[in-house]
């Protein structure tokens, strides 16, 4: 009768979805930057998604961290004393694809489970989450190629100097120059992937420039962008904008008042919480491929109005993974 009770519980458990192989691990977040709405939205879906699984006993804690400053070395020294802490794995958004291998390949040896996303790693024991930055890049010279089939001078406003997503994002915009060679990069700026930062470079770098027909963008720059053409006094620009919701918002109205058309792509900050999914699934066991691909998140003039309304103010448009998402993406990359 006892083996019999055990074994109804045992079918109760895994019924109800609990978790006996990860409800005594601990998962934390290790991430290099937290200045602009994208990584606070980021931040929010990972305690959204990590509090629930510590309430329900699926692990028992969900801790997050970040830096002061985007600095590989302070990150490197975060991700050390997750090591001592006795974590049993780290989600780490990274500072660098390469600065932070070191300490990445303790946390390993040391047993710790490693998963990176966003800002991923290069070192090989860590898992990687990403969409396809280039590609991200390179679609907004194509979806300029479309509208402005002429061609002319655009502005690259960039993200964070020296980060992966940076890096990976600009060479995408550079292939898609290439490929349309109509178009010019007459100018480069850093907006940091924020509003304000990116307001100041594009306001800096305008005296400068000729004629501008597209601004090219990463994300959180596009708002600031128009801000500073409308201050110079210059004409607004196609600018591809970055699912922030004061870009969706000021998108809207100058689509009612005038007719303004454009597009908008980002990585849904709610990749954070499939990255947590992600390590409790290695936690739990689970075959997961080292490197797992997901789509970047695109507003269009036909769905503008349902993204706008479901993002909330000072937000960015975003999209939550739960356990069976994760277990999807895993599945689809095997």
């Amino acid at each position: 009768m006892k083996t019999l009770l055990l074994s109804a519980a045992a079918i109760a458990m895994a019924a109800s979805g609990a978790h006996a192989e990860t409800s005594g691990k601990r998962i934390a977040l290790s991430n290099n930057y937290a200045g602009n709405s994208w990584r606070q939205a980021m931040l929010e879906s990972w305690e959204a998604a990590g509090s629930a699984a510590v309430a329900d006993g699926t692990v028992a804690a969900a801790d997050a961290f970040t830096t002061s400053e985007n600095q590989a070395t302070e990150q490197a020294a975060q991700i050390q004393n997750m090591i001592l802490q006795g974590y049993d794995a780290i989600v780490v958004n990274a500072a660098s694809p390469t600065a932070l291998n070191g300490a990445i390949k303790e946390a390993c040896d040391a047993g710790l489970t490693v998963v990176s996303f966003d800002g991923i790693v290069t070192e090989p024991c860590a898992w990687r989450i990403a969409v396809d930055f280039k590609e991200m890049g390179r679609m907004q010279v194509e979806y300029l190629a479309g509208r402005i089939p002429e061609g002319g001078n655009l502005l690259e406003i960039r993200g964070l100097a020296g980060v992966f997503v940076d890096d990976e994002i600009s060479a995408g915009i550079h292939q898609g120059v290439e490929e349309f060679p109509q178009f010019t990069i007459s100018g480069s700026v850093h907006g940091d992937w924020a509003q304000d930062v990116a307001q100041k470079a594009v306001a800096g770098i305008l005296p400068s420039l000729p004629d501008v027909v597209g601004v090219v963008t990463q994300g959180g720059d596009g708002y600031g962008a128009a801000e500073a053409f409308a201050a110079a006094g210059r004409e607004t620009p196609l600018i591809v904008l970055g699912n922030r919701q004061d870009e969706m918002l000021w998108w809207a109205k100058q689509r009612d008042e005038n007719g303004y058309e454009t597009m908008s792509v980002s990585i849904a900050p709610g990749v954070a919480s499939l990255a947590f999914w992600v390590a409790q699934q290695i936690l739990d066991g689970a075959d997961v491929p080292k490197d797992l691909t997901v789509p970047f998140l695109t507003v269009t003039q036909d769905t503008l109005d349902e993204s706008l309304a479901a993002t909330p103010e000072g937000s960015v448009a975003s999209t939550s993974y739960e356990l069976t998402d994760a277990k999807a993406v895993i599945e689809g990359a095997k």
